[in-house]
């Protein structure tokens, strides 16, 4: 039997506008621009959800109704989902009807979509918390996989969140690390003993994600009768065919005059054509197969760019300046108690932030230029540190009035200690002839 597993990562940034040198010390609110469209995150959010996350969703729901054994499942970023409650709750409803049929399962990750676990273990525990607490509140239900941001994995990462709780984590399957192996079955890190690690199969994911579209690929036009022949060719071969990919795949990356909402209807209906093809989800995969081997991940990999590394977020010394002066802050962020100031904070950790300030070009520079609200990375980069330094006179500010406060304070003890030593003062004066005393107080 092939088991095929439908997982989409849903996500959109508060992203920077741009930010310059003179509105440092002046202007505190750094994540919207109503007067530039590719920076006013209202508008964006709106764009997409009506062009991806409304239809597809929609469709998603019929499917659903349609074959009772169609199962998928979805990880939202904490602040896409912020934006969904600010900007679109029509939306939100939308994702909340899926889930309320059962048959759709919410992985956890990082609220701020952030690459926290690379630089403060601490703040990666807080916000995967900070995650699980705003699902629950929204759609009912606690997550029991973990995905974190943009599939980054390794070893340490799988041992942790192990220690978390958590039953499985995903991950690229990436060819240096598979060998001959097959990324169609269930593996487990080494040092682990009960998660299991579940793997993209990149080659068929890619061919609807990117691939779809383009007319220079030998394999277009892409139909569901022929992807459903790949996916039997499996059987015997492997359990698991793990399509993990971007949710804005349908409608935003590949518009809808293209086919891909037509392809997506007749999908699971040619899957399932194969008496031995279902579809499950992480849990149920999880619990359903063991792991066959060692997934080895030494070293961080990710779903990202023809490398599937860190080198997205983290290739120049722009990206790498960037996100360690971000993550420098942490103690004297959490020091000034100030809630907002903490938020924004946590915001600037985004990792599309470092994203748009890469410089590679070649195969991915075209993917990288498209998803930039900047004219250039370098522009990106000017923003995030005007705001950085912004930020810094935010957190010296609290500082210093919370040093003057204390001294206010040891003053006003100090006084009240002076007044409550001194001894009482007696006033005579005459009354019928005689002294009566008086005390008065000073």
């Amino acid at each position: 039997m092939t088991s095929v597993c439908f997982y989409f990562q849903v996500h959109q940034p508060f992203r920077i506008k741009k930010y310059r040198i003179f509105d440092v010390g002046h202007d505190h609110h750094y994540f919207n621009d109503k007067s530039d469209r590719d920076i006013n995150n209202e508008k964006i959010l709106h764009k997409v959800a009506n062009k991806c996350y409304l239809p597809t969703n929609k469709l998603m729901l019929e499917l659903l109704e349609k074959h009772p054994e169609f199962k998928i499942a979805y990880s939202f970023s904490g602040v896409f989902l912020d934006q969904l409650e600010e900007f679109s709750p029509e939306t939100l409803v939308s994702f909340q009807k899926l889930v309320k049929t059962g048959r759709v399962e919410i992985l956890e990750e990082t609220y701020y979509h952030s690459l926290a676990f690379l630089y403060s273990k601490d703040e990666f525990v807080r916000q995967v918390e900070l995650h699980r607490a705003k699902i629950k509140k929204l759609f009912g239900v606690t997550p029991k996989v973990f995905r974190n941001t943009e599939l980054i994995y390794n070893n340490e990462l799988a041992n942790f969140v192990e220690g978390m709780g958590y039953k499985a984590i995903l991950a690229e399957g990436a060819d240096n690390l598979l060998g001959w192996r097959s990324p169609n079955f269930a593996y487990r890190s080494p040092g682990t003993t009960t998660i299991k690690t579940l793997l993209k199969n990149y080659k068929l994911s890619d061919d609807i994600a990117f691939r779809f579209s383009s007319k220079s690929w030998t394999e277009w036009p892409l139909t569901s009768e022929k992807f459903a022949n790949w996916v039997n060719e499996v059987n015997g071969n492997g359990n698991l065919v793990n399509l993990f990919m971007d949710y804005e795949t349908f409608g935003e990356h590949q518009w809808e005059d293209t086919g891909i909402f037509e392809f997506l209807r007749a999908l699971p209906g040619a899957i399932l054509k194969h008496p031995d093809n279902e579809f499950i989800t992480p849990t149920e995969a999880v619990a359903k197969y063991p792991a066959v081997g060692e997934y080895d991940a030494h070293n961080f990999v990710s779903w990202a760019d023809v490398e599937r590394d860190l080198s997205a977020w983290l290739s120049n010394s722009m990206q790498h300046e960037a996100i360690n002066n971000i993550y420098a802050l942490e103690a004297d962020v959490f020091a000034t108690g100030d809630a907002k100031i903490i938020e924004d904070w946590r915001k600037l950790q985004t990792s599309d932030h470092f994203y748009y300030m890469c410089t590679k070009w070649f195969a991915d520079g075209d993917v990288h230029k498209y998803f930039n609200p900047y004219d250039t990375p370098y522009e990106a980069f000017i923003a995030y540190n005007n705001v950085l330094h912004d930020l810094r006179l935010r957190i010296a500010d609290r500082k210093t009035k919370r040093v003057q406060s204390k001294k206010d304070v040891v003053v006003k003890k100090k006084v009240a200690k002076k007044v409550a030593n001194r001894a009482p003062t007696v006033h005579v004066k005459k009354v019928s002839g005689k002294k009566a005393p008086k005390i008065a107080k000073k």
